[in-house]
């Protein structure tokens, strides 16, 4: 599938799940508002739409391609016809749901107690690799404006928070960010944003 082509839309009964086996897809709603509001984005591996599609309820939100990529469409009721002749299927679907879960937890989480550069520093180890040490490139998977909607920001604030990581050895060349130290980073990403405000 093309970049920006749509995988399904807020308010469609569901009647499928969906496996990424390539490229990135991103979950979304329209706030009443009109404005996007990013959800989640899911990669090479990961799955979504079960929670529904087994209801067979409408869905939440919308889900489109955020790059070229190759999405796998698996039809519910098949779906639950397998799993009534393997049960470990539904272990699968479950791990894979509660994953999901902890996700969206960790979102609040990191928006509620961390800064928007610590939620962009966060961003850059998750893609290296949390057992990544020393000096590491890696390449931006999706566009700017989507990386900002995912870290519940706007635009101007991605590239301000791009630049207070220039202080831990970030730099960011059009898509590739070059990172000194990863574990300055790290650091960087555990302090308390509250720290700045106390006096020695």
């Amino acid at each position: 599938m093309r970049r920006g082509a749509t995988i399904f839309l807020q308010g469609e009964v569901s009647k499928a799940i969906y496996i990424v086996l390539d490229g990135w897809v991103k979950l979304y709603r329209i706030t009443p508002n009109g404005a996007e509001a990013v959800v989640g984005t899911f990669t090479k591996g990961n799955s979504f739409g079960e929670a529904v599609a087994f209801r067979k309820d409408t869905y939440p939100v919308s889900a489109e391609t955020a790059t070229d990529c190759t999405v796998l469409r698996v039809d519910a009721a098949n779906m639950l016809a397998t799993i009534s002749e393997d049960p470990t299927v539904a272990i699968a679907i479950l791990s894979a749901t509660f994953a999901h879960l902890h996700s969206l937890v960790s979102q609040i989480e990191a928006l509620q107690a961390r800064t928007g550069a610590q939620r962009v520093a966060e961003f850059l180890v998750e893609l290296c690799g949390e057992d990544q040490m020393g000096r590491q490139s890696v390449v931006l998977p999706y566009d700017k404006v989507l990386i900002a909607g995912r870290l519940g920001m706007k635009p101007e604030s991605l590239s301000r928070a791009f630049g207070k990581l220039k202080t831990c050895g970030v730099r960011i060349k059009q898509n590739l960010a070059d990172i000194e130290d990863m574990q300055a980073l790290r650091d960087f990403i555990e302090e308390d944003p509250a720290s700045s405000w106390h006096t020695a």
